[in-house]
């Protein structure tokens, strides 16, 4: 009996469609990371999680032709945030189910797919995103992380209208769908590389990526 969602009806979708405004207004994904391309490490550690990737990218398109990868440009014009790309992510997905993950966050859990697929289908939501947990006056919240979801392929009418309509924020999406939060204990695999300091902090860190088991 089945008892969760197939590899085989997943695809994925790295987001580099911004214009990295924090990081110099270049494109985040390209930017070097223990010698390597960070959305490199992004496709290593997500690829095997999935049927097949594709990257959302507005620009710098020869140089993500490299990775063999479709390249899929945001539907909707003027950078419209990452909802665009996923957007653009669901029109051209030919499986039932879509998961993301942006292209500056090299650490991404090797288990991502697997814990939010499985909650997805014991649940029967639309849409599974993860949460980490974040200390505040010594209590801990369950934060959001956005970017990093699993989706139903068929929203992609809801979402463009959510968007031609004028919505960018996810939250405010994600308050029109049935959701499912799956709890990952280990924050640091969903730091994302914002900046140049973050950067040139990370590479100096000499974090071992082989290291990083599952949360």
């Amino acid at each position: 009996m089945q008892n969760t969602i197939p590899i085989e009806q997943i695809s994925g979708l790295i987001l580099a469609g911004g214009r990295g405004m924090r990081m110099g207004q270049v494109n985040k994904g390209l930017q070097i990371f223990q010698g390597e391309p960070m959305v490199s490490h992004v496709l290593r550690r997500l690829s095997p999680q999935v049927s097949q990737v594709s990257i959302n990218v507005n620009q710098d398109t020869e140089q993500y032709s490299k990775y063999l990868c479709p390249l899929i440009p945001d539907a909707i014009p003027d950078y419209a945030g990452p909802l665009a790309g996923l957007h653009a992510g669901l029109l051209l997905c030919k499986t039932t189910y879509l998961v993301t993950a942006p292209c500056d966050s090299p650490f991404l859990p090797v288990d991502l797919v697997n814990r939010l697929a499985q909650a997805l289908w014991e649940t029967r939501a639309q849409l599974a995103v993860a949460v980490t947990p974040e200390e505040k006056n010594g209590h801990i919240t369950w934060q959001q992380q956005p970017v990093f979801c699993l989706v139903k392929s068929d929203l992609a009418q809801d979402l463009e209208a959510f968007l031609r309509n004028g919505g960018r924020k996810v939250s405010d999406w994600h308050a029109q769908l049935k959701v499912v939060e799956v709890r990952f204990e280990d924050t640091l695999s969903f730091r994302n590389i914002n900046t140049r300091a973050e950067l040139e902090q990370y590479n100096s860190s000499h974090v071992n990526l082989n290291e990083l088991k599952p949360t």
